[in-house]
């Protein structure tokens, strides 16, 4: 800064790059960035900058990493380092809604008193739509487009479990928003809405639908709650320059949308194929951070609207029967079947 006695530090540890207008940024003291390879042409200037600790600098002379020199650009200040470690990194961040369900191999029981379906003691995993989901926001992170992919499961305790399965995948956190009510879509919308008021991802993922109700419903509701894009049913998804295109699975074939970020994005079975968690991510996935939170602290009111009056098995399938001929098909196809 003119008029004050400046002094050249590097950081270790740290990227240094300078700000492109983002709209999440912390701003530091101010800086001057000056040329120090003897060409002095470029003189100094005065720029913000933001620390991301995992990303490479994007441009020439911009990177300062573990104590050494990337490149002809020092920085200068004229204040400490204090609280420079208390800083918002401001890429781009996905996050992936995960729910807990009855695993797909398993048969599904009705209860006795037909109040819902037996859970005790049945093996539980992610939603197959929502696995689908987190590998989405992975291979967007391993292309450079996302920095972090969160994961977030609403429920009881042990939906812990599925927020680790997804940890193990590559997630880097987790966020579990702790209820033993019952949870319909409405009231999972809002309580996504208030994660990602707090979270400010660019781009929310769900499964398109949960394979235990079928409802279809949440990823919609929550776009309408944020007032944001939507690109339901999505079987390719194409992001840069802070707009996406997405390919979706119509009833006619395929339609391509463009839309504006951030954006909520559901997830179509041809998107992609999960991969499997190795056992070091494994291991890894125990270590890496899940909060905790409630629909009272997010101040949402999660009491159901519906009622399940009651729940049935449907009708076992009848044995078929043979016919001598076309006019006696015709005939059952009219009268029994009533069909035609």
């Amino acid at each position: 800064m003119p008029g004050s006695t400046a002094s050249q530090k590097s950081w270790p540890g740290y990227w240094l790059t300078t700000l492109l207008p983002p709209h999440r940024s912390v701003a530091f003291p101010p800086f001057r960035v000056c040329n120090i390879d003897g060409d002095r042409r470029g003189g100094c200037r005065d720029v913000q900058v933001r620390v991301p600790p995992r990303r490479a600098a994007a441009g020439p002379g911009s990177c300062l990493r573990a104590g050494r020199v990337h490149n002809s650009l020092a920085f200068e200040d004229n204040s400490e380092r204090a609280g420079i470690a208390d800083y918002s990194e401001d890429d781009m961040r996905a996050l992936v809604a995960v729910k807990r369900v009855i695993d797909y191999n398993v048969k599904i029981r009705v209860k006795a008193d037909h109040s819902g379906v037996e859970t005790a003691n049945v093996k539980m995993s992610m939603n197959p739509f929502d696995e689908i989901g987190i590998e989405e926001a992975l291979r967007l992170r391993e292309a450079g487009i996302v920095s972090e992919v969160v994961a977030v499961s609403l429920g009881a305790a042990q939906c812990q479990e599925t927020i680790r399965t997804a940890l193990a995948m590559g997630a880097d956190r987790g966020i579990l928003v702790q209820t033993d009510a019952e949870l319909q879509p409405l009231a999972v919308a809002k309580l996504l809405k208030a994660v990602v008021l707090d979270e400010k991802p660019e781009i929310v993922i769900l499964g398109k639908q949960a394979i235990d109700d079928d409802c279809n419903q949440t990823g919609q509701m929550l776009s309408a709650l944020l007032g944001w894009p939507q690109a339901t049913f999505a079987s390719k998804i194409t992001i840069g320059d802070g707009q996406a295109e997405v390919t979706r699975e119509v009833d006619g074939g395929l339609e391509t949308i463009s839309l504006k970020l951030p954006m909520v994005v559901t997830t179509d079975l041809r998107l992609n194929e999960p991969r499997y968690a190795s056992l070091p991510n494994i291991m890894r996935a125990r270590k890496k951070p899940i909060a905790t939170t409630t629909p009272e602290a997010l101040g949402v009111d999660a009491t159901p609207r519906l009622s399940v009056l009651k729940v049935e098995e449907p009708p076992k399938r009848q044995g078929g029967t043979k016919v001598s001929s076309v006019a006696e098909l015709v005939d059952k196809l009219k009268t029994e079947a009533r069909v035609i």
